[in-house]
């Protein structure tokens, strides 16, 4: 856990390069540490997600997003995500980790994250999240997409995205939720 506050901590000191457009895809390298294993003696699953998280904020910075949405009081959390593993990344093997925003609905942005080793994909990530104000509630959505630039619409995410992030979605946490098994 501790090398995750050490790659969090070196993401926010490295001089940003702000060398891409929201809609740009965005490599991050890494290498698997051996914090990262899991008992079988590759990354573990759960350290796929960790690091996504410094991906998109990668992916924040470089695109200029970070600094206006601290401005005006906004921050990313993430609604839901699903990720397919293809293949296991091993001890020091280096990897990339490729990001990128797909589009936004009505309320929320999706992205593709992918891990690559030699050229391949080893597992790939999507995830729909939001952003949410300090001040309480949502961030306007109209306010995110002029921030975002050139958006592409929710017509152009693929249709079972759409229906993933539908489907997998909670209740607000206004409504109820219960835990009732079936």
């Amino acid at each position: 856990m501790v090398n995750l506050w050490w790659r969090t901590l070196l993401s926010f000191l490295t001089p940003v390069r702000k060398d891409a457009r929201p809609f740009d895809v965005i490599s991050t390298r890494f290498r698997v540490l051996p914090t990262d294993l899991d008992f079988y003696g590759h990354m573990n699953n759960g350290r796929y997600l960790s690091i996504s998280d410094i991906g998109r904020f990668d992916l924040l910075q470089r695109s200029g997003l970070w600094p206006e949405l601290r401005k005006r009081g906004w921050y990313p959390v993430v609604a839901s995500s699903t990720i397919s593993y293809r293949t296991s990344l091993q001890p020091w093997q280096r990897f990339t980790l490729e990001s990128r925003f797909l589009g936004v609905d009505g309320r929320d942005v999706y992205l593709e994250q992918r891990f690559v080793a030699k050229g391949e994909i080893a597992a790939r990530l999507y995830v729909r999240g939001r952003f949410l104000a300090k001040s309480g509630g949502h961030a306007p959505m109209d306010g995110l997409v002029a921030l975002l630039g050139d958006a592409p619409l929710p017509n152009a995410l693929p249709a079972w995205l759409l229906q993933w992030g539908a489907d997998s979605a909670l209740p607000s946490s206004k409504s109820p939720a219960p835990s009732v098994w079936d």
